[in-house]
């Protein structure tokens, strides 16, 4: 079935990311298809389609909305997680009422997605070049030698105290690592998003990712790791590491919980830390 008859014809689904998909049109999908019925494919069928094992899928029972949780997982851990992907696996669990129930939704997110994705950036003039750009945005950086980092810092400001610590042992030992910290790298002026951006894809191998109940509430932090998920889906490439340095009352973002935690909680391993997310860093 070719998806792309069922939703706006003028667009290449399949080139859309999932993240495009509002909370709106997944709480929708949850609604057809958390229900579990003889009659037509539920959830537990989707999640098959979309490759999750046995287990996975029953420990996706005790979540409240499973439709919404294997949504979620499926676009941290999957590189080809796309609304067009989505509608075709929809389409072979024989779930077309619920592509033409949400059509229009799903028309206009898609929509809203690409007019954002195009807009030009606040504050930042039309060029023809992005090099021009990526010039004079860091303190280190010089004419035609854009400034590089081992890694791309993700933090909210109540955990500033932390990428102090981080600095202290990744940079000011025989580690040595060079870190992209926004708040004592980045020259003022620029579109914040636009130079994120810029950092993360380009001149950055990897982000690290302080993870608190703050984090959860902070908007900066949630585009900056939906960007670099966008950029390794699944986590390949080993882009994303979550760090974890306090407990948390909130439970733990699930967009990330296929990835290996460095744990700082933990005080039977807390010798090994600074170690491992040194040696995670270090790697080409």
């Amino acid at each position: 079935m070719a998806c792309n008859d069922c939703v706006d014809s003028e667009v290449d689904m399949w080139k859309i990311p999932l993240i495009a998909l509002n909370m709106s049109v997944r709480r929708e999908l949850g609604l057809r298809l958390n229900p579990r019925t003889t009659v037509a494919a539920d959830w537990m069928t989707v999640a098959e389609i979309m490759d999750f094992s046995f287990l996975e899928i029953k420990n996706y029972e005790a979540s409240k909305n499973p439709t919404l949780t294997i949504l979620e997982d499926w676009q941290a851990r999957s590189p080809d997680a796309s609304v067009g992907k989505l509608l075709s696996i929809l389409a072979e669990a024989e779930r077309k009422d619920i592509i033409e129930d949400l059509r229009d939704s799903i028309d206009k997110d898609v929509r809203r997605y690409l007019e954002k994705k195009s807009e030009p950036p606040l504050q930042v003039p039309h060029i023809d070049s992005h090099t021009q750009e990526r010039s004079g945005i860091t303190l280190e950086d010089e004419e035609g030698t854009p400034e590089l980092f081992d890694a791309f810092i993700c933090y909210c400001q109540n955990d500033f105290k932390f990428v102090h610590e981080m600095i202290k042992q990744l940079e000011q030992t025989d580690y040595r690592l060079k870190l992209c910290v926004f708040d004592r790298d980045v020259l003022p002026g620029s579109c914040v998003w636009t130079i994120t951006s810029e950092l993360i894809e380009r001149r950055c191998k990897r982000m690290v990712v302080v993870i608190s109940d703050e984090y959860l509430d902070s908007d900066a932090c949630d585009f900056q790791t939906k960007f670099a998920l966008s950029l390794c889906p699944g986590a390949r490439s080993k882009r994303l590491i979550p760090v974890v340095y306090k407990s948390m009352k909130k439970p733990f973002p699930s967009i990330l919980r296929f990835l290996t935690i460095c744990d700082y909680t933990r005080p039977c391993t807390q010798s090994w830390f600074w170690t491992r997310l040194a040696k995670a860093l270090s790697l080409p």
